[in-house]
């Protein structure tokens, strides 16, 4: 009889040992999950959010002779650049350094865009006047209806070369 009863204390000990051994087991393993989805979470890009009315969609940036030649609007609302050429074409530039993505001031006094960032410099066509930025800046789609000028922000358009077909001019 005594031996029995000293098996009942190993048999309760042994199972609450691996009761707490699996308990740990599960507790690390939720915590090395936890630790998993903050490291993924860490390297996923920031998704920015739009707010209605900032930009995409069809921005009306107004009649062709509120612009005068040789000339460069900012709008905020669409995040690009409306410049209009010496011979009195459009291009809706893209704010964004082809460099590293900083937002390109539009300098009046040099007729330049100069990056803050790498002081990378564009022309008013967006081309590249001094590196380190690879390509010209991006343009949008601009196109003009009886005589407004409207800028579409929905896609940017990637270029290599500034080339002449690129520029809309009025009908």
């Amino acid at each position: 009889m005594a031996s029995k009863v000293k098996d009942k204390p190993d048999l309760v000990d042994s199972s609450r040992r691996s009761f707490l051994n699996k308990l740990w087991m599960v507790l690390g393993g939720l915590v090395l999950v936890e630790v998993a989805a903050l490291i993924l979470a860490f390297f996923q890009p920031k998704k920015t959010r739009v707010k209605e009315g900032d930009s995409g969609g069809i921005v009306e940036a107004g009649s062709v002779e509120k612009f005068s030649l040789n000339s460069v609007t900012a709008f905020v609302r669409g995040k690009f650049y409306l410049a209009r050429l010496e011979d009195g074409g459009f291009l809706a530039l893209s704010r964004k350094c082809t460099h590293l993505g900083c937002t390109v001031p539009w300098s009046s006094k040099d007729m330049k865009f100069i990056c803050p960032c790498h002081a990378s410099v564009y022309d008013i066509r967006g081309e590249v006047v001094s590196a380190p930025a690879p390509r010209p800046l991006d343009l949008h789609r601009v196109f003009i209806e009886n005589n407004v000028v409207r800028v579409d922000t929905n896609k940017v358009v990637k270029r290599g070369v500034f080339r002449p077909e690129q520029v809309v001019y009025p009908k």
